[in-house]
């Protein structure tokens, strides 16, 4: 089978398909030659290249313009892109500086509540000594009141004891003027 299929194929060639002069309708490569030169003529005449050509010019410059739309496109998103990045970058300067600031007031509201707290305890430190003073101060007077009374009970105690009568009398007698000079 592989022979017959090789005596077929080199029968099959040009050369023996070509019989007799060149320019004859009857030589196969003429008319094939023929036919081949009509085909151009019709494809030139119907100006198909010059078609095909506007067709692949017109093709490359829908490519072309893409292409350049594209890169616009890229330099935009490029752009856009930058700029988001930029305005992230200000944004976490922004919040650490607002963080920062925070933090200060917190120190400063800290430091501050710490001197109110200092400040009260003195102011309360200082009413609870006076408290304590007045305290003493009137158990003091209190306790001088209470011994002027006992003293002057009892040196009344003692005087009724060993005074008589007319002394008695005249004594009233002369704090009862004291009292009018003082009074007037």
């Amino acid at each position: 089978m592989r022979k017959l299929s090789l005596l077929l194929a080199l029968a099959a060639t040009p050369a023996a398909a070509a019989t007799g002069p060149f320019i004859s309708l009857r030589n196969t490569d003429f008319i094939v030659l023929l036919a081949f030169l009509v085909f151009i003529g019709i494809l030139l005449y119907f100006k198909v290249p010059s078609a095909i050509g506007g067709l692949l010019d017109k093709r490359a410059a829908t490519i072309k313009a893409e292409l350049e739309e594209a890169r616009a496109l890229r330099e935009e998103a490029q752009t856009i892109l930058a700029s988001y990045e930029r305005k992230q970058k200000e944004m976490i300067e922004q919040s650490e500086m607002i963080v920062a600031s925070a933090r200060k007031e917190a120190m400063a509201a800290a430091e501050k509540a710490k001197d109110d707290l200092k400040v009260s305890i003195q102011r309360r430190l200082k009413a609870a000594e006076e408290q304590i003073a007045s305290a003493e101060k009137s158990a003091v007077k209190e306790v001088r009141d209470r011994a002027v009374v006992v003293a002057v009970a009892a040196a009344g105690e003692v005087i009724a004891k060993s005074m008589q009568e007319a002394e008695k009398a005249a004594l009233i007698d002369a704090a009862i003027g004291d009292v009018e000079t003082r009074l007037h």
